[in-house]
Parts: structure tokens; C-alpha cells; sequence
């Protein structure tokens, strides 16, 4: 089975496009270094729930949208060694020293998947 790094984070909506310029970079270099899917999604119905929601989950504030974002890996192992490649690559170092985005808020995870379908 597969596996799956999954993301959700707030925007500022006057950041979205240098976000987009940044994903797309991102998700060329995923891929180049092994992902078999680089999914990036903006909120288009994300309703602030009263006790959680994706907006609270994040803190997103009036200015921002949600994105929830995925990486799909061969398996855990092949993850692990797709992240390092992405981590050294020269290509993001700059972009990931100036995230358009507040990075301490941004949830993140590794998940197992158990039904493929």
C-alpha cells in the first residue's frame, strides 16, 4: 500500500499567488525525487465550524484561505527517502526560508492508508 503526507495550512490571500509559485516548485520536485502525486487544494468550502473545523484548526484569520494539501509515496520507506532528497535540494532552499505563510500554524502528518479503492 501506499503512503500519504498530508497538509493543511492558512494563506494570506495577499500571499496565494507567491504560495501557487512555491507549490509548483515544490511539487516538480516531489515528483522528480520519487511522489507518485503532489495534490495542492485552496478552501472553497470550509465553513468555520463552532467547535473545529479546518479554519480553526489553523487559525485562520479573515485574510486567509485554507489549503489542504497532499504527497502520495510508493510506501513509508520510499517516503522517508523521497523527503530527504527533497529536503536537500538546492532548488527550495530559498523558497522554504520564505514561506508566504505562517509555517507554525500549518498542521501536518504521515498516514497509512488502509482502504484503497
Amino acid at each position: 500500500m501506499s503512503y500519504v503526507d498530508g497538509f493543511v495550512l492558512a494563506v494570506p490571500k495577499a500571499n496565494l499567488d507567491a504560495y501557487k509559485k512555491m507549490a509548483q516548485l515544490g511539487g516538480t520536485v516531489w515528483k522528480e525525487h520519487g511522489a507518485l502525486a503532489y495534490v495542492e487544494c485552496i478552501g472553497d468550502d470550509v465553513p468555520y465550524g463552532e467547535v473545529t473545523s479546518f479554519p480553526r484548526a489553523v487559525q485562520a484569520k479573515d485574510d486567509e484561505v485554507v489549503v489542504f494539501s497532499w504527497v502520495v509515496y510508493e510506501s513509508r520507506q520510499n517516503r522517508d527517502a523521497v523527503m530527504a532528497k527533497v529536503m536537500a535540494d538546492p532548488r527550495l532552499n530559498g523558497e522554504l526560508s520564505a514561506m508566504p505563510f505562517d509555517s507554525k500554524r500549518m498542521i501536518f502528518g504521515g498516514f497509512q492508508p488502509f482502504i484503497e479503492l
